[in-house]
């Protein structure tokens, strides 16, 4: 929770253009941070979800790399690693466009990038984003 107070109170204090500019910087940051098979994978959402939906903003969430549209977190990437789990997650929040129904998946596991999983990424962001 203090890391997104952080973020937020950074955040509020620059124009669109600075945020994006310093949110692809914080998202690089993070994933460096990232052991080497999280890295690889969130280097490699980070390319999609950039060239896929150039729109959303880079960004943090909670100390995970995310990208937001109208300052709302549409999409995030949770390492392994940061919650000694089994494996990562691509996740999506309410604001995100996958509505389908009356039930639909927010949250995928990841445990390797195939090409198969990299366009399903490409296809979620491009519908997520709108």
């Amino acid at each position: 929770m203090q890391e997104t107070v952080r973020e937020r109170k950074k955040a509020a204090k620059l124009s669109p253009e600075e945020a994006r500019v310093q949110g692809a910087a914080d998202v690089q940051e993070k994933i460096a941070e990232m052991a080497e098979d999280d890295r690889r994978i969130a280097a490699r959402i980070h390319e999609i979800v950039m060239d896929t939906a150039p729109d959303l903003v880079p960004r943090t969430f909670y100390g995970m790399p995310a990208y937001a549209r109208d300052g709302k977190v549409i999409c995030f990437f949770q390492a392994k690693s940061k919650f000694k789990v089994r494996y990562s997650t691509l996740g999506f929040q309410p604001d995100a466009r996958l509505d389908e129904g009356e039930m639909w998946p927010i949250g995928f596991a990841i445990t390797s990038l195939t090409p198969t999983g990299e366009k399903r990424i490409a296809e979620l962001v491009k519908r997520a984003a709108g």
